[in-house]
């Protein structure tokens, strides 16, 4: 049976005035990215983009490049991130220059980052610039929006189920309740069911969909729960021991989480399946430090060769649910500031 590589999509590369206040004038996702700088000996810093350059997402010529460049490589469709708030909208431009055009001809969903802005660019709810909020009225008024994308030809489907993403399922309140109104809202506008995913990461207790209301879960990778368990930062075996006791170990290296990238590839290939569904997730490569002044989490020496390893065993363990329930989540097509994407680099 055929499989459906989705890949997420990160809509920060063009100009917001929010971003223009809390960050500076001009900011986007390649300031960070142009900034970074290696932390210690062969930390592969800067990433600098190649076939696709320094591209602005409000320019549809970009996003029409990313889309052939996608199709040509095997990728079914892209996950933008959404990112609402009570109503109010933020890095909303490309999506909706998508949707009102009709271009690029490539299909997506929608996945709802529903976490705080903040100063650390993580979750965490510290120096927030921006909060999330819950309500009923606010679920059915945002399902309301997302129906003008669900009804788009191009939108990803499970059936004739529009797909939809939640990023952080357990920050809502009561996500049964949510989940039961957003289904209800949707049948009032026609469709006959969602078929809605809850992504999982964060080190979060595990438990089958179905109880947060959920119908399918998305392996978020890197998958930070199983890490503990599974591997050690390179810094904490004996040989960083040995180089920490004759100080020769960096302070840069020491306020940041290295991992061995092939390492954490071999030991997520080997990882059982979850007695619930839950469409698996790939990554080519992760280093948030652009985003991170310290406490970074890096995978060193990830290479094409060794994602292809991943990727391909991965493929070879999973087993559709059905034949529209094929899914593949690759994180990510352009998340430059996490060194997590598709796209070519020099």
């Amino acid at each position: 049976m055929n499989v459906r590589p989705i890949a997420f999509y990160l809509p920060q590369f063009h100009r917001i005035p929010e971003n223009d206040s809390w960050w500076g004038e001009g900011f986007t996702e390649w300031t960070n990215v142009s900034r970074a700088r290696p932390r210690f000996s062969r930390h592969d810093q800067p990433h600098v983009p190649a076939d696709l350059g320094f591209y602005d997402l409000s320019l549809p010529e970009a996003r029409k490049a990313q889309a052939d460049l996608a199709r040509e490589y095997g990728i079914h469709g892209f996950c933008y991130y959404s990112y609402w708030f009570n109503g109010r909208r933020l890095l909303s431009r490309p999506f909706d220059e998508v949707l009102a055009s009709g271009e690029p001809d490539f299909p997506f969903c929608l996945c709802w980052a529903n976490e705080n802005w903040t100063r650390v660019w993580d979750g965490l709810d510290k120096d927030i610039l921006i909060e999330q909020s819950y309500s009923e009225e606010d679920d059915r008024q945002h399902i309301r929006w997302l129906a003008n994308a669900f009804r788009d030809k191009r939108y990803i489907k499970v059936g004739d189920r529009p797909l939809f993403l939640v990023y952080r399922a357990r920050s809502i309140p009561d996500p049964v309740k949510t989940t039961s109104v957003w289904r209800e809202e949707a049948r009032k506008l026609g469709f006959r069911e969602l078929y809605l995913c809850c992504v999982e990461s964060f080190g979060e207790e595990r438990q089958p969909p179905a109880c947060l209301g959920f119908d399918s879960s998305v392996e978020f990778q890197p998958d930070w729960s199983s890490f503990p368990a599974l591997t050690t930062p390179l810094r904490r075996g004996n040989v960083w021991r040995l180089l920490t006791r004759w100080g020769l170990s960096s302070e840069a290296y020491q306020q940041n989480d290295v991992y061995s990238y092939e390492r954490v590839a071999e030991l997520m290939c080997r990882r059982d399946a979850p007695p619930y569904k839950r469409f698996p997730g790939v990554t080519p490569g992760w280093d948030n430090s652009p985003r991170r002044k310290r406490g970074a989490i890096i995978l060193r020496g990830s290479t094409p060769k060794l994602y292809q390893r991943w990727l391909e065993g991965t493929l070879a363990r999973f087993e559709p649910y059905g034949p529209d329930e094929n899914l593949v989540f690759i994180n990510a097509w352009n998340e430059w500031g996490e060194g997590s994407y598709l796209e070519p680099d020099i």
